[in-house]
C-alpha cells in the first residue's frame, strides 16, 4: 500500500452516532500502553498523526483517519488503563461495543498485543468480544526489537496459545522503531481495498477504477 493522503476525519466520543462510511474500515484496539498510537503513525508515514503520550490511554475517543480516498482506520479506545476511574472504563468499553455493532463498513479488528508477555485478562476478553461480534481478528504483536530474534517463535506460540486462537488467526510481529512487519500490515489493507472493489463492481455490475 502507497499512503498518498491521510487525514483525521472524524472523532467520536460516547454520545456521538457512529458515521455510516462508504469506505471499507478497519479498527486498530489494544491496551493503552501497547504502542497503537506509534503504530498508526509508523503505517501513515507520519510522526504524529496519532498522538503519543508518556501518559496511557490518551484515546478517548473513536478517530477516523481517511486513508487515499478508499479506506477508514479507526483508532479506537485503548483499554486496561489502570488508573482510569470505573464510570471511564465503562465509557470507553460502551464505546467501542457500539462500534463493533454498529458499523456496516468494518472488515476486520487488528488487536494489539505486547509481544514480550502472554495476553492479559484484558487482552483475552477483548479476543473473544471481536469473535463474538463475527470477526477475525489480524493479531499485530507490537515491541518486536524488545526481544531477540531467536525467542520470537517462543513468543509467538506463547500469546497463541494464550489466546487459543486456532490457524485462521493470522499474527504480525512489529516493531514501530525498526519498521519490521509493517509490509505484512500493507498487505492485508490491500488485500481488503481489492476486496472492497470487486465487491461494489459485482454489485453496479462496472468495471473496477484503476490505481493512478
Amino acid at each position: 500500500m502507497i499512503i498518498k493522503n491521510v487525514s483525521l476525519e472524524t472523532v467520536c466520543g460516547i454520545t456521538s452516532r457512529i458515521p455510516q462510511n462508504l469506505y471499507p474500515e478497519v479498527a486498530f484496539a489494544g491496551r493503552s500502553n501497547v504502542g497503537k498510537s506509534s503504530l498508526i503513525n509508523a503505517l501513515m508515514n507520519r510522526k504524529s498523526l496519532a498522538r503519543t503520550s508518556s501518559q496511557p490511554g490518551k484515546t478517548q475517543t473513536i478517530n477516523y483517519y481517511n486513508i487515499n480516498q478508499e479506506l477508514y482506520l479507526v483508532d479506537l479506545p485503548g483499554y486496561g488503563y489502570t488508573h482510569a476511574n470505573v464510570k471511564i472504563k465503562a465509557k470507553w468499553g460502551k464505546m467501542t461495543e457500539n462500534y463493533l455493532r454498529s458499523s456496516r463498513q468494518l472488515k476486520t479488528v487488528f488487536l494489539l498485543l505486547d509481544i514480550r508477555h502472554a495476553p492479559s485478562a484484558n487482552d483475552r476478553l477483548m479476543y473473544d468480544w471481536i469473535l463474538e461480534n463475527g470477526y477475525l481478528p489480524t493479531l499485530i504483536a507490537t515491541k518486536r526489537d524488545k526481544i531477540k530474534p531467536s525467542r520470537l517463535p517462543e513468543h509467538i506460540s506463547l500469546i497463541k496459545e494464550t489466546l487459543e486462537a486456532d490457524d485462521r488467526i493470522r499474527l504480525i510481529p512489529f516493531s514501530a522503531l525498526t519498521k519490521d512487519g509493517r509490509e505484512e500490515i500493507y498487505a492485508v489493507l490491500d488485500e481488503l481495498v481489492a476486496q472492497a472493489r470487486t465487491e461494489a463492481v459485482s454489485l453496479t455490475g462496472g468495471t473496477p477504477a484503476k490505481d493512478a
